[in-house]
């Protein structure tokens, strides 16, 4: 059976969440207040529900006792907090996620008040514009753990001191994993045996405060 998700906030975002879901293989319902939305959600073949996230009735006619999960998108942090506060001490949702709009409210979204994971796009897209701006051409992918740890992706500089080095012995961050080598663009598993060479774009788990020692030792702004 497919995982259950219940998406609170049927705009662009609950909207696009809810396709990468569905194209996951989750099953997914979306609770939106604004009847408009909800037709326009339906005639996209989108499950929904007409109401607010804020209503345990609506929430349970939307099967929020069968979800196993709950995200709250809505563009408001009060009803996002509210639906997190409901989904988890009023129904025992084991996952909740809520979407936080204005960053000044984000030390409101924790555990207390029924938060896994709270998604700040103003600090996330802060945080992305800076490291663009400081870690030269390394672009990176996903942010993982709150942004703790970033997927990242480096081309390995003409004259880098990485060129021609095994992986095994290669001086890489503490908190630092290296996932692949893109070569002539086919993936391919870093092995111990790997030599890296000029042109390779290599992707790796890193965690943030050490993403600058890693850009600097594969791309071409050596320390």
């Amino acid at each position: 059976m497919a995982d259950e998700v219940l998406v609170v906030g049927g705009g662009k975002v609950g909207r696009y969440l809810a396709s990468l879901l569905r194209e996951s293989g989750r099953s997914v319902t979306i609770i939106e207040s604004r009847a408009r939305t909800v037709a326009e959600l339906r005639s996209a073949g989108f499950e929904a529900v007409e109401g607010s996230g804020t209503d345990a009735d609506i929430l349970e006619r939307a099967g929020i006792r069968v979800a196993s999960s709950v995200v709250a998108v809505t563009g408001a942090d009060e009803t996002n907090l509210a639906v997190a506060s409901l989904a988890r001490h009023e129904f025992g949702v084991g996952k909740v996620i809520a979407r936080v709009v204005d960053p000044r409210n984000a030390w409101i979204f924790g555990p207390e008040l029924g938060v896994d994971a709270a998604v700040n796009q103003a600090e996330i897209l802060a945080h992305l514009a800076l490291e663009e701006l400081s870690l030269g051409e390394m672009r990176i992918l996903l942010q993982l753990r709150r942004g703790q740890y970033e997927l990242v992706e480096e081309e390995v500089a003409v004259g880098s001191a990485i060129v021609g080095v095994e992986a095994a012995e290669a001086r890489l961050p503490e908190r630092c994993v290296l996932v692949g080598v893109i070569r002539s663009g086919e993936l391919q598993p870093v092995a111990a045996g790997t030599r890296f060479v000029a042109g390779d774009l290599v992707l790796a788990v890193v965690h943030r405060d050490q993403a600058g020692v890693f850009s600097s030792l594969i791309g071409s702004h050596r320390g």
